[in-house]
């Protein structure tokens, strides 16, 4: 029996929720949670296999949850719910542990699948944001910060840190500068810095560039 834990603070998503999941035989909601708080909680006491967990909640967002879900439970595998389909939140959420992320508005019919690959040891990302999580990402969680950089982000880090924007980095990698706008924003939340001027520091300081 897979035993999942449902977090949202809607109740009508939650109803929505709970029906297509007890659509599948072998899977039941072993709580409902309303708030962050409550979710860290309930994940503490009953060890579910799998949080299903809205990223905007009351009291601690989802983030938050999440991380600290990951201490109290850390078998649980966390798929997250949200209306926003932004690659720098599916990316910073990739990195703070979540095993999947399907947008509130695929629900209905990604649901299911985006369950049964975490249950299989999978993961599970919404069509839209799909192509900025690498493999590597993935699976790679582990280590320092800087032993997570692929190549390609140490080289964008090299020509950021050089004063480069994305266009220039775009034409010296032979990428298109959405796609060197999307290794920017994976940087920063790689490395958890919010400027270029804190990209810079960080690189010199790690000896990713040569002062």
């Amino acid at each position: 029996m897979t035993r999942i834990l449902l977090a949202d603070d809607h109740e009508l998503m939650r109803i929505g929720l709970r029906r297509v999941i007890e659509t599948r035989r072998g899977w039941t909601i072993c709580a409902e949670a309303m708030t962050g708080t409550e979710a860290v909680d309930q994940a503490a006491a009953l060890q579910p296999d799998i949080v299903v967990l809205d990223i905007k909640m009351p009291e601690m967002n989802g983030l938050e949850a999440m991380h600290r879900i990951r201490h109290v439970a850390p078998a649980a595998k966390v798929l997250v719910l949200t209306v926003n389909d932004s690659e720098e939140l599916a990316y910073a959420l990739v990195v703070a542990g979540a095993q999947g992320y399907v947008l509130k508005s695929d629900a209905g019919h990604t649901l299911i699948d985006a369950i049964d690959a975490l249950v299989r040891g999978k993961t599970f990302f919404t069509a839209c944001v799909g192509s900025v999580v690498e493999p590597s990402d993935l699976f790679g969680l582990r280590g320092s910060p800087v032993e997570r950089l692929t190549p390609r982000e140490r080289d964008v880090l090299r020509l950021l840190a050089d004063g480069r924007s994305n266009k220039d980095i775009a034409g010296a990698l032979h990428i298109s500068p959405k796609t060197a706008e999307t290794h920017r924003a994976r940087l920063m939340a790689k490395l958890n810095v919010h400027s270029i001027v804190e990209l810079v520091r960080y690189a010199i300081r790690n000896k990713i560039i040569d002062t």
